[in-house]
């Protein structure tokens, strides 16, 4: 198929295209980081506060926005699910790292945004890509001296030393896993491997320890690795780490020179070849001149990384899902793992016919699992098995263990140590932490646990306060299962709305129509 490139666009056409085409990239994240102005005699512009950067709802209401863009929705790639592959009949549109620059300072000088999520295509080749999103980045910082928020995707496949310099600038970096295993990535994006897509999250995270002042190469512990062959978990390792030699000493470019030190034997390592390639970087030469050290030292990427699954564009279980993100946290360090229900966006064989729209309730459930395995203590293995491999979509995940494993219940919650109260539904990180904190100068009543914000229409069934229950209740799994479910769950605001994976526009909504009149006047 052909590819229409329209000549000539004006950057208000070319933010319509490619403000819409970022939709599909999920930032649904806090920044992290907290950064005041650094401008020499307050001269800079922004400051990035790690509570407030992201493009979602605040519990207040507040729409907290970032400007989410793409450089370009040009791409040499052909992956079947993406609306922008190469073989897709689509308007194409580029910013010049100028023009993006531009943007980001108007709007934050209008007070529209609070940041900037950067993504783009592959255009030409990965490396004159992630040139162009690294020459943005530092236009931005050194000569606009915006201090706000950057979140920048690497682009897979890229040289390294581009890598390594733009996670000085950017405060998030995030490569997108894309599908959970290797054998979908080939079925259905043949243009990407494994190892380009996991070779710069490892170099993330590497540069991220070093910058820390951590040694960069202590390995990891291990997770079992039973339980974990079929989801892929081993092949993700293996991927990982390349060659397993003894590499030597290695010089990164930046001004505090870090050495970086492989052990013989060592898993966590990048591919050697590439390694190399990044003790070269005082010599190289791009197409925008020589690679260069930044200005200031903002540290590398404080704010962390994250990546991205498609989920339902491919068979694999609930169970592969979260075994793969419980590996790439405890492998790669990763901040957040986001789940982007696949939307129908192509006709192409290999993909499946979703009838009735994104499996955005699937979604959720994985979200919620995924908040138990980073906050609540739980590992994959618990939530589900080979056996059961998916959650039930009646009920959320934290729900349908307790109604599993009812001989742990009911617990006292004046005696429960802070970890088993995490595990009774109802009870959630902050509220666990009150009754630890209240129960040293009091005995707790039901009363006590309700002012505190536990949810006793759903722990009353799993916890005892001076060894009795608040009703009487038949610890019987038939029993508490009908009861939960008359629970009605509060679901995402827009689950059942028909434009629940829809962003926010700039431009299609009349509410914006005297804001889209101020865009006019520096565009």
């Amino acid at each position: 198929m052909s590819i229409v490139i329209q000549e000539n666009m004006t950057v208000q056409k070319k933010l319509e295209v490619l403000s819409d085409a970022a939709k599909y990239d999920v930032a649904c994240t806090s920044s992290g980081v907290d950064r005041t102005n650094s401008g020499t005699g307050n001269s800079g512009i922004g400051n990035s506060l790690a509570c407030g950067i992201c493009h979602t709802f605040s519990a207040d209401g507040r729409c907290i926005s970032l400007l989410k863009i793409l450089l370009t929705n040009e791409c040499i790639f052909d992956c079947k699910y993406c609306m922008n592959r190469a073989s897709n009949d689509v308007l194409r549109a580029t910013f010049t790292p100028e023009e993006i620059c531009g943007l980001t300072i108007e709007f934050y000088r209008r007070n529209y945004i609070e940041g900037l999520f950067l993504s783009s295509g592959v255009l030409k080749s990965p490396d004159f890509t992630m040139e162009l999103m690294l020459r943005t980045l530092r236009m931005l910082r050194e000569e606009y001296q915006f201090n706000g928020y950057i979140h920048c995707k690497a682009v897979p496949g890229a040289d390294p030393v581009l890598v390594e310099m733009a996670g000085w600038y950017a405060d998030r970096m995030s490569v997108n896993l894309e599908l959970p295993t290797a054998d979908s990535l080939r079925q259905l994006a043949p243009n990407k491997t494994r190892k380009n897509i996991l070779r710069p999250m490892k170099q993330i995270q590497i540069g991220r320890m070093e910058n820390r002042g951590k040694p960069a190469f202590n390995r990891i512990p291990l997770m079992e690795e039973d339980g974990y062959r079929e989801q892929g978990f081993t092949k993700l390792e293996q991927e990982a780490s390349g060659d397993r030699g003894n590499t030597g000493s290695l010089i990164l470019p930046h001004e505090t020179a870090r050495n970086v030190r492989i052990g013989q034997g060592t898993a966590n390592t990048l591919i050697a070849e590439d390694l190399q390639e990044i003790a070269e970087a005082s010599s190289r030469k791009t197409s925008f001149g020589m690679i260069k050290a930044p200005s200031i030292n903002r540290g590398f990427v404080p704010a962390g990384q994250s990546t991205q699954m498609i989920i339902g564009a491919t068979p694999e279980s609930d169970y592969q899902i979260i075994s793969v993100a419980e590996a790439l946290y405890q492998k790669f360090d990763l901040k957040r793992v986001f789940y982007s229900a696949y939307i129908s966006i192509n006709e192409d064989s290999s993909l499946p016919a979703l009838n009735q729209g994104p499996p955005l309730l699937r979604e959720h459930r994985l979200y919620q699992a995924d908040w138990l395995l980073r906050f609540y203590g739980f590992r994959a293995t618990e939530l589900l098995s080979e056996n059961r491999p998916n959650f039930n979509i009646l009920m959320d995940p934290k729900c349908n263990w307790a109604i599993g494993h009812l001989e742990q219940f009911p617990i006292e919650v004046n005696k429960a140590d802070y970890y088993t109260l995490l595990r009774v539904p109802g009870i959630g990180v902050k509220s666990a932490q009150r009754i630890v904190k209240a129960r040293k100068t009091a005995i707790l009543s039901f009363e006590d646990l309700k002012k505190m914000g536990i949810v006793l229409k759903r722990a009353i069934y799993f916890i005892t306060c001076n060894g009795r229950m608040m009703y009487p209740v038949k610890i019987e799994e038939n029993y508490i299962t009908s009861m939960l479910l008359r629970v009605k769950e509060k679901l995402p605001f827009d689950m059942e709305a028909a434009s629940a994976y829809k962003q926010l526009s700039l431009f299609d909504d009349v509410k914006f129509a005297s804001a889209n009149a101020q865009i006019g006047s520096f565009i």
